[in-house]
């Protein structure tokens, strides 16, 4: 035989080989593996989260009205204290004896009112009988209109001593957790010419979350309150940077009357009852404040969205389990995870949740359905 046919004939036995190795079909059993999900098709209640601060329901300074040394301090700090106990006392003695001084004026100025009160009596009386001058009667009238001022006078001192020792005695204006003191046992205060904060009360019964919503969502508020649309505003909820033990709402007791013209943002605030204790002023909380209604809304997880320089799209699979590249237009975050469709994807579409950046437009995948 011929040396060169018998190479011809190796050579293509080898290219017929390698022929049919190109051409092997992948398996059932080769196919990527993803999950794929239905959205989900429901009536919304569309919803847009605003980050704010709590305030207490009330913050009131405790001041120091009086000069004096602390004698004692009757609270602990961080503790519930009652409104009317007693915070602080300062040193009464000197005040007490003001007091007794103005106490002394007083008896003296009405000895002195009386005095000239029969002494006018008597010269009245005298005038008729021509045995004093009208000039003398003026006098005595006049005596006793001074000695009446004295009075008075000595009246509003007295009102004013005792006024100051009560102030020796620092109590709650209202019930609430105390702060801590400002000042020890021992110490001195000068409050009586400008008042002195000694310590603060925080009444936490009810906690105000403030924050501030654009003007077109305060539009969209008012749109559905005319409209007797049932969206609860006063059961808004609320949430924390670290999840606490239990969970809140709050009540959405006030809009501004006025537009801030440099943020186009509106304060508002709701209320928030704090019946286990847990919330403080200051804490950073965030308040899903609802807005509207969407009918038929399509669903899908946030995280199933991809983007890319022509926008948003999702990888959703035919009939024939291919990937297909679609583009999406989407509407707002439900509920944190899931995202509004608005255009692009029919409601029983399959969608790709997993393994989005390894899928490609027309790649055949073995797809597992999840929730």
């Amino acid at each position: 035989m011929n040396k060169s046919l018998i190479i011809s004939g190796i050579a293509l036995s080898f290219a017929l080989a390698s022929c049919h190795r190109s051409g092997k079909t992948e398996t059932p059993e080769s196919l990527m593996t993803v999950n794929v999900a239905m959205p989900e098709v429901k009536d919304i209640v569309l919803s847009r989260t605003y980050p704010g601060s709590l305030v207490a329901n009330s913050a009131i300074d405790v001041m120091c009205k009086v000069n004096g040394q602390v004698l004692t301090k009757n609270f602990s700090k961080g503790t519930i204290v009652r409104k009317g106990q007693v915070l602080y006392t300062i040193d009464p003695a000197p005040y007490r004896d003001k007091v007794q001084q103005a106490e002394a004026a007083l008896t003296t100025a009405i000895s002195a009112r009386d005095y000239a009160s029969e002494h006018y009596k008597a010269v009245k009386k005298a005038l008729e009988s021509d045995a004093v001058s009208k000039m003398e009667v003026s006098q005595a009238e006049s005596s006793l209109q001074q000695a009446e001022a004295s009075v008075k006078n000595a009246t509003a001192a007295l009102a004013d001593a005792r006024r100051l020792l009560g102030y020796c005695t620092v109590t709650a204006p209202i019930g609430g957790r105390i702060a801590s003191g400002n000042f020890d046992q021992g110490a001195y205060i000068s409050g009586e010419a400008s008042p002195v904060t000694v310590t603060t009360i925080f009444d936490n019964s009810e906690m105000e979350a403030q924050f501030a919503i654009e003007d077109e969502r305060f539009l969209d508020i008012i749109n559905a309150r005319n409209a007797n649309d049932s969206l609860d505003f006063s059961h808004v909820p609320v949430r924390f940077a670290e999840p606490l033990p239990h969970t809140y709402t709050g009540d959405v007791s006030y809009l501004a009357p006025s537009l801030n013209e440099t943020t186009g943002t509106l304060k508002a605030s709701c209320v928030i009852d704090n019946p286990y204790d847990e919330l403080r002023q200051g804490m950073y909380v965030k308040i899903d404040l609802p807005y509207g209604r969407l009918k038929d809304a399509i669903l899908v997880k946030d995280a199933s969205v991809g983007s890319d320089q022509l926008g948003k799209f999702l990888y959703t699979l035919n009939d024939s389990n291919r990937i297909v590249y679609t583009p999406v237009t989407l509407g707002e975050l439900y509920q944190d995870t899931l995202r509004v469709v608005t255009k692009g994807l029919e409601p029983g579409t399959r969608y790709v949740t997993s393994a989005i950046l390894k899928v490609r437009n027309g790649m055949e995948v073995k797809p597992v359905m999840t929730k």
